[in-house]
């Protein structure tokens, strides 16, 4: 009886938490449905660009799964910098020039690979000569961790930041300090900007170690500016800090708290550059501020990219601090009670 009258008390409990159902029943489904998508349409053709090469190579190309463009020379060097193909070909008196972006090696060597298989039949290409293959990005020894080396280091900064600032938030309303504060003559927008503030200041320090011993330790791949590194991790802290704050205002307590994980955090990793998407749901990641991130992140360690370059990265991600922190100052509306 005791048994019984317990299963009983745990499922009544779970019926009245919608959100716990919610994360059990629905939760999964979004998540795989979105690796479905992911998957489903992916694609192991690699796009490159020829500036010269006769027509039955390019057919070869073809054959071998390669998307392939024609530029001129100009053409081809743009369309590397801004990744429109991960390498080019020029072929001068039957030698073959290859200029590559080995900030992705995989595609990097699937690319050298197909030029290789597409000298069969090719009575221009002169096989005494080897192809002279230059590394625009990168190197041709690139490790894995060196290639997502960027982009975990945003997502680990950002997980942390995300969790540590809302279950930090939660506790503050749970213990009433939230309430007390919200009864003194403060504004809204000043207790906002306030804990953004307190917490900011930690978040900086975490930012600069973890960057530091990512470079310098753990010795990934930088061609950038170690500064601007800095500056793209504090920027992804701050955001995660405002989120976690906004999204922490809808949890009931710590468990609650952790359950918006899978909503929040997971979508994100898929569209960071993790994984190559295919065209058709690559627009979703701009709507999520770790694409940014590490975009940003891989422009300057991997590209050697400055100020510039990522400058729009930086603004949109500024961006969604400020609106993370309005809205947390209108949610903060319903806590006033004076």
């Amino acid at each position: 009886m005791r048994v019984r009258a317990l299963t009983l008390r745990i499922l009544n409990q779970l019926r009245h938490d919608k959100r716990t159902l919610a994360l059990m029943l629905v939760a999964p489904i979004f998540l795989i449905t979105l690796v479905y998508f992911i998957l489903a349409d992916s694609s192991t053709a690699v796009k490159v660009g020829v500036i010269n090469a006769p027509e039955n190579y390019i057919q070869n190309l073809e054959k071998n799964n390669v998307t392939v463009s024609r530029f001129s020379q100009n053409e081809a060097r743009d369309a590397l910098e801004q990744r429109k193909v991960v390498a080019t070909l020029n072929m001068v008196n039957g030698k073959s020039i290859i200029e590559v972006d080995g900030s992705n090696p995989t595609k990097a060597k699937t690319a050298i690979a197909a030029f290789e298989k597409a000298k069969a039949g090719n009575t221009i290409q002169r096989p005494d000569l080897r192809p002279e293959v230059n590394y625009i990005y990168g190197t041709e020894d690139l490790s894995s961790f060196d290639n997502f080396g960027a982009t975990l280091i945003g997502f680990v900064i950002f997980f942390f930041v995300f969790l540590v600032a809302g279950i930090s938030f939660l506790q503050e309303r749970t213990s009433g300090t939230l309430e007390k504060l919200l009864s003194m003559p403060l504004r809204r927008w000043e207790i906002v900007v306030g804990y953004v503030l307190g917490f900011g200041l930690f978040t900086v320090l975490q930012s600069l170690i973890f960057s530091w011993y990512c470079v310098y330790v753990l010795k990934v791949m930088m061609v950038g500016s170690f500064a601007l590194i800095t500056l793209i991790t504090l920027l992804a802290a701050i955001v995660a800090l405002t989120l976690g704050i906004l999204v922490s205002t809808a949890a009931s307590n710590e468990f609650q708290m952790v359950q918006f994980i899978p909503i929040v955090i997971i979508p994100q990793l898929f569209f960071s550059g993790l994984f190559d998407l295919p065209p058709s749901i690559q627009l979703w990641g701009r709507a999520m501020p770790l694409y940014y991130v590490a975009d940003a992140l891989t422009e300057v360690m991997l590209r050697g990219s400055g100020l510039a370059v990522i400058a729009e990265d930086l603004v949109i991600l500024l961006g969604c601090s400020l609106l993370f922190m309005v809205l947390n100052t209108l949610m903060l509306k319903k806590y006033r009670r004076i």
